[in-house]
């Protein structure tokens, strides 16, 4: 059996509800929340059950627990509908959670992780048909499980999938919670009056005044593929120094972020592309700069540290492929912070296409924190891949706990073979053999 080549067998789906009754009531999304299409994130973890624990016992654990934490996280547990106006609302039902049980023939160690659109994308993570939220747990031919989820994006961010996933671990055990959600819309109120920037009239045109698409058969046959990656802490350090200069040191994440951002640019060596833009956005959770910023008052700034839903923005940068692939990396990480702006839904008038991607740190990813009894995991990961001609990049920190990262990509092919052949010194393949070092 080729690695990646497996059969999984579904032998149950029930749904979890919440443990308590809940009085059903309709939860508003907020502005931001209202900016995300309606796309689904997964997210997925991989335990050897060192316990030798039976697969129907820890699909107990998980069960109750499950209805447990879904008391607090009551939004969960609801489902999406419009309201009156057309928008998307939760009603707060507990309609319940899609669990699903799963048999895969394969055993951990031949997983092959670095390519999940082959083992983890329609076999190891539930395609959610109803509801918010659908789980699935798979026990493994060696005695292992992943446990994978699917949540609707418009109503959490992974900042709060995260508060989420921590708690269900903690209910396991039988612990106190030691985050409870926060469910108030009017943290997120405009302001009055609102305020809009003159910066935005310069983004945003009329999809009437867009020119007609462009007729490109080289990105019409390149198609975006996922892979994960590890990078070792002495890269990090290594792309540090490089990006850091004049006595100012950059962060890891901007530092990677400028290498990247050099990659990508370089994987973009068709005729005539010197002169186009290569943008990339960082997401940033905006909790804590809405607290520094003293729009709350103390004990409102409390509530956006356990805030449930979408606090996110996505400001970009774009620059000319030339000088991406000409300038140091240095110069790279200074252009990266100084030429920050909102991603725009939207292209500008006059502005050629170039290569886009997203960064997202997920280096709150809580992979040391997901026990629910049987040990720790050995890996996991987000797994996103959204649609669209932007790519997605997520680090996240190693279960190995030592400054490595795990990268998971979701960008084109092209540019992943690139940067397969060009930084293979950075971005090593994922496999067992350095999963089996934890």
């Amino acid at each position: 059996m080729e690695r990646g080549e497996f059969k999984v067998t579904m032998s149950k789906q029930e749904v979890v509800a919440a443990a308590l009754p809940l009085q059903e009531h309709w939860l508003p999304l907020s502005n931001l929340d209202l900016l995300l299409p309606p796309v689904d994130v997964g997210v997925f973890f991989c335990y050897k059950n060192e316990q030798s624990m039976s697969f129907w016992s820890m699909v107990g654990i998980l069960r109750k627990a499950m209805a447990q934490a879904l008391v607090t996280f009551y939004a969960f547990s609801g489902e999406v509908v419009q309201n009156s106006v057309g928008e998307p609302e939760i009603l707060c039902n507990n309609r319940g959670v899609d669990f699903f049980e799963a048999f895969a023939d394969v055993e951990l160690k031949d997983l092959n992780l670095y390519d999940p659109d082959e083992s983890i994308e329609g076999k190891l993570v539930p395609k959610k048909k109803h509801g918010v939220l659908a789980v699935q747990a798979t026990e493994l031919k060696c005695g292992g499980m992943v446990l994978a989820c699917t949540f609707d994006h418009r109503i959490a961010d992974a900042y709060s999938a995260n508060m989420f996933l921590v708690s269900w671990a903690e209910m396991a055990q039988s612990k106190s919670l030691s985050l409870l959600p926060t469910f108030r819309r009017s943290l997120l109120n405009p302001r009055r009056p609102g305020h809009i920037d003159p910066s935005l009239n310069d983004m945003y045109v009329p999809i009437t005044a867009l020119p007609p698409p462009q007729n490109d058969s080289d990105v019409d046959q390149d198609h975006l593929i996922s892979r994960i990656y590890y990078v070792t802490a002495e890269q990090l350090d290594n792309l540090q120094a490089l990006a850091s200069s004049n006595g100012f040191k950059k962060t890891k994440l901007e530092s990677f972020c400028a290498f990247l951002w050099k990659m990508v640019a370089k994987s973009d060596t068709k005729i005539g592309c010197a002169q186009k833009l290569c943008k990339m956005g960082i997401v940033v959770d905006g909790r804590t700069r809405l607290s520094e910023r003293g729009n709350y008052q103390s004990h409102q700034a409390s509530h956006m540290a356990t805030y449930f839903g979408n606090v996110l923005s996505i400001p970009f940068g774009g620059e000319k492929v030339e000088d991406l692939v000409e300038k140091s990396l240095n110069w790279i990480g200074l252009r990266l912070i100084d030429r920050c702006q909102p991603w725009p839904r939207y292209t500008a008038v006059g502005v050629k296409r170039g290569p886009a991607f997203v960064v997202s740190s997920g280096q709150r990813f809580p992979v040391l924190k997901v026990d629910f009894g049987w040990g720790l995991p050995v890996f996991g990961s987000y797994h996103f891949p959204w649609g669209g001609n932007a790519g997605y990049v997520m680090p996240m920190p190693s279960p190995a706990g030592k400054g490595d990262w795990i990268v998971y990509m979701h960008i084109f092919k092209e540019q992943l073979e690139f940067i397969e052949r060009e930084a293979a010194h950075v971005f090593k393949p994922l496999t067992f053999d350095y999963l089996s070092q934890i």
